[in-house]
């Protein structure tokens, strides 16, 4: 072996924990991907033998590339938007590959990663690195370009933040979830309103994204939603893991139409999260599509 191969070698074995912190720290799948191939490049500019720690010295790297990508984002925004899904991960359900499992591990669900995307940049990456990663606080320090004990308010006033958005907290049982989300649909193709009022928690909250351009749709309370929730007709369902959560691809006439992920707790559904934007839901239902629809 080489030692291009080496050094190749030894860098994929760090690219599922590089492409998890990539993704929690921006919420697109894409970007991380460019921050994780960007580490590499610089990797290999690098005189590897003079990184003591290698695993330590890619974090940092992703990390940095990670805090321009969110600031260059943030300068972009001429005013504020409305809080968009970031992307999803969606894979056939019960089929979820190591790098898959590494990006959905620790429950990164989609609610927490919406409140990390209103945190400012400085915030997310002390928060991200220091509460999700254990990374200590001198090293994130580095990276942000504040002193220890800054870094130290960073990540208390994002988690304040985050506590203060009170994300439900999801049934890490995959199989009781998925009782009550069959339970949902069953209800939702019968029309039967009782039904899906008896699976939906009385503070339910169903958020539906279009897309840029368009503002998120949100309904509240269990008979408001109980009221949209009807099977497509002409609608076929697919199971899916959505960010480790039970979900579905929704195809109509044979296109994708939709993604759905449900937050179950105490055996009721407590959120919807629905994506509606046609592109990214054709991008994402590609995994799931060729699996058998129920």
């Amino acid at each position: 072996m080489d030692e291009n191969e080496w050094l190749a070698e030894r860098f994929e074995q760090h690219r599922p924990r590089l492409r998890a912190v990539a993704y929690r720290m921006l919420g697109s799948l894409a970007e991380a991907e460019d921050a994780v191939q960007d580490a590499w490049l610089r990797l290999r500019r690098s005189d590897a033998g003079e990184i003591g720690n290698l695993g330590g010295w890619l974090t940092t790297v992703v990390a940095r590339e990670c805090l321009h990508a969110l600031r260059s984002r943030r300068r972009r925004r001429e005013a504020p938007l409305d809080t968009h899904l970031p992307d999803l991960v969606v894979v056939p359900d019960g089929d979820l590959d190591p790098e898959q499992e590494a990006l959905l591990a620790d429950s990164v669900g989609l609610a927490l990663l919406v409140v990390l995307d209103r945190l400012t940049p400085a915030e997310r990456l002390a928060f991200v690195l220091h509460d999700m990663f254990e990374l200590p606080f001198d090293d994130i320090a580095d990276i942000v370009g504040r002193t220890s004990a800054a870094t130290r308010q960073l990540a208390s006033r994002a988690r304040r933040r985050v506590s203060g958005a009170e994300i439900p907290e999801a049934d890490p049982d995959l199989t009781r979830q998925r009782q009550v989300v069959n339970a949902f649909y069953a209800a939702a193709r019968s029309g039967g309103f009782d039904a899906l009022v008896q699976v939906l928690d009385p503070d339910v909250v169903l958020r539906t994204d279009f897309g840029a351009g368009r503002p998120p749709v949100v309904v509240r309370g269990a008979a408001a939603v109980a009221g949209q929730a009807r099977a497509p007709r002409g609608g076929q369902l697919r199971p899916a893991l959505v960010n480790g959560m039970i979900g579905a691809v929704i195809s109509q006439d044979g296109q994708p139409y939709s993604v759905m992920a449900f937050t179950v707790a105490s055996d009721r559904i407590v959120r919807i999260d629905v994506l509606r934007d046609p592109g990214r839901v054709h991008r994402l239902a590609a995994a799931v599509l060729d699996q058998p629809g129920w």
